[in-house]
């Protein structure tokens, strides 16, 4: 045993010396400073972080060297220091080092959202905030600054819904500037929010439809006004449309704004400060007169719910030539003669999605008729018909960081002709519709895109086919296709079935506080056919074009544009006016 230890003790010796030999070699062969970087990467992140919050942020820089894989609140802290210290393309770089060593860790990419927030670079600040989102959703300082963001960039509903995971806003009242005339019970029931408590995202987009349903705020605007008790006041700044309009002005060009189209467009809104809204035009064109009335309101001061009656007469002439019997030589026109009145009821249960129910009597009467073949007889048959109509609209998706927005609707129709040979009857729409304003505010180059289709059941009456083609009473647009000849109805395609994707982009090329002009080219396609062979087109239909529109007072809208039939190679001018 003694000779055993006497020969440890001496092996022992050895091993040691030979240690402080590779030691002194390999502090000869290392870089300088290696040996104080091994010191720090030892230095215990407690003691980092005590120099951090003491801010004695050079000497985290110093004790905790670029060069080493370190760990992740150490490579934080130092990066962290670099900022405090301004030296803002060294902290970058240190945030984004950590972040790609560390991808789970999501400080890293929130503090490069707040040194791009410091550029004023928004874009990249919200990205690197939606990122650091992704790995930890329940942040709530990264929502709160997310949402504060969306907020300055006036993306409300974008705000709401980061600010909502953090639990604000907290709303302790709301006030009007200026101070509508709308009762103020009404008022009040339009505002979804409860004082005291969050107000959320489905709270404003529920207040946005009522006010919408309403038709007196065209463009509200939300102001948060910050409190000392972290509460909020809510400011909505918005015109109100009373009696003719919003003003004098305003309510004398919106008369007239149909003018070079031989009609006017009596209105007048908020009838005894109960909301009460009538709408009206009369048109003497005497290719196709027109008389249309409209009186709408909240029912029983609530605004979800909203009804209204109508009544809606026309005398028009037809030519047919180019739509009936496609291929026909021959000429076919009439004149049509309609008078019909009806009521109906609108509920907004929620911002998501709306109902509406109506009912309708309607008389009509055909004269002049010529040129229309035997088999197309029964669509011109005289006389009465009542219809009850449903229509329901949904919001499928919405993506309001990215201010894109997919609604969609569906509608049914269903009457009853009380002169044979024609009976019961029916049809039946759906459409998609996506929005997309690839700014981040403001409405330079909205994108619109449509999807629309429709079909009709049994023996409908001449005015239940359905028209693609450009004219002012028809909504189903195809811009290379004019709807009118010679002043005349019907010289776009018509039919019992169709198919219809409309796109378009609108630039802003001129702004000011009573001029707004837009440009942008649009893309039609669409198909309409027949069984019978006696309507439609026998092939899908290519349009495009451009078009220029003028908006005044921010109230409505011209529309001046061209299409070029593709198929054809026929080009048209169109124009329009919309409220």
């Amino acid at each position: 045993m003694e000779i055993h230890s006497e020969l440890d003790a001496a092996g022992g010796a050895a091993a040691g010396r030979l240690i402080q030999l590779l030691l002194l070699l390999l502090c000869a062969l290392c870089p300088p400073g290696y040996a104080q970087e091994v010191a720090a990467a030892q230095k215990p992140a407690a003691e980092v972080k005590e120099l951090y919050d003491a801010g004695r942020w050079s000497e985290v820089v110093l004790a905790v060297p670029e060069s080493l894989e370190l760990a992740a609140d150490l490579e934080f802290y130092r990066a962290m220091s670099l900022a405090q210290l301004q030296r803002w393309d060294e902290a970058e770089k240190a945030f984004e080092a950590g972040r790609s060593r560390f991808p789970r860790d999501s400080r890293f990419a929130v503090e490069l959202a707040g040194l791009a927030y410091r550029r004023k670079d928004y874009a990249k600040a919200k990205r690197e905030l939606r990122s650091g989102l992704a790995i930890a959703p329940g942040d709530d300082y990264s929502n709160d600054f997310l949402g504060s963001i969306y907020f300055q960039e006036d993306n409300l509903e974008a705000a709401l819904k980061y600010w909502n995971r953090a639990g604000k806003p907290k709303l302790d009242d709301l006030s009007f500037d200026p101070q509508p005339k709308l009762r103020a019970l009404i008022l009040d029931r339009a505002f979804a929010f409860s004082a005291g408590q969050v107000w959320t995202r489905e709270q404003y987009l529920k207040t946005r439809a009522q006010l919408d349903a309403l038709e007196l705020f065209p463009r509200p605007k939300f102001e948060l006004v910050a409190k000392p008790d972290s509460s909020f006041d809510l400011d909505i700044h918005a015109g109100e449309r009373n009696g003719w309009g919003f003003s004098s002005w305003d309510g004398r060009l919106s008369f007239l704004r149909g003018l070079p189209y031989q009609t006017v467009y009596p209105e007048s809104y908020n009838l005894g400060r109960r909301g009460m809204n009538w709408l009206s035009l009369a048109r003497w064109d005497d290719e196709k007169r027109r008389v249309y009335s409209e009186l709408a309101a909240p029912l029983r001061d609530d605004p979800r719910l909203r009804w209204r009656i109508y009544f809606d007469w026309r005398n028009e002439n037809w030519d047919l030539t180019n739509t009936i019997a496609p291929g026909s030589a021959a000429a076919a026109g009439l004149n049509m003669e309609k008078a019909a009145a009806g009521a109906g009821i609108r509920i907004i249960p929620s911002g998501e999605w709306e109902w509406s129910a109506e009912v309708e009597y309607s008389y009509r009467k055909f004269r002049d008729v010529n040129g229309i073949p035997a088999a197309a007889a029964n669509f011109f048959t005289d006389g009465s018909a009542v219809e009850i109509r449903s229509e329901v609209r949904r919001a499928l998706f919405r993506l309001p960081e990215r201010r894109f927005t997919v609604e969609s609707g569906a509608s049914a129709e269903l009457g009853t002709f009380f002169q044979e040979p024609l009976g019961r009857y029916g049809s039946v729409q759906g459409f998609a519709k996506s929005t997309w304003l690839p700014k981040a505010r403001g409405d330079d180059y909205q994108t619109v895109a449509a999807v629309n289709a429709g079909r009709t059941i049994g023996d409908v009456p001449f005015d239940h086919l359905f028209m693609l083609g450009f004219e002012r009473d028809n909504a189903l647009l195809l811009r290379g296709h004019p709807g009118l000849r010679n002043g005349e109805k019907g010289n776009a395609p018509l039919g019992r079935n169709y198919g219809l994707v409309n796109a378009e982009t609108d630039k802003i090329i001129h702004k000011d506080g009573i001029f707004t002009v837009k440009l942008g080219p649009f893309l039609d396609t669409g198909k309409i056919y027949n069984p019978s062979g006696l309507f439609g087109s026998p092939k899908w239909l290519f349009d495009t074009g451009a078009q220029m529109k003028l908006r005044v007072l921010g109230s409505f809208e011209f529309v001046l544009g061209y299409g070029k039939d593709l198929r054809s190679g026929n080009n048209s001018f169109f124009t329009g006016v919309t409220r």
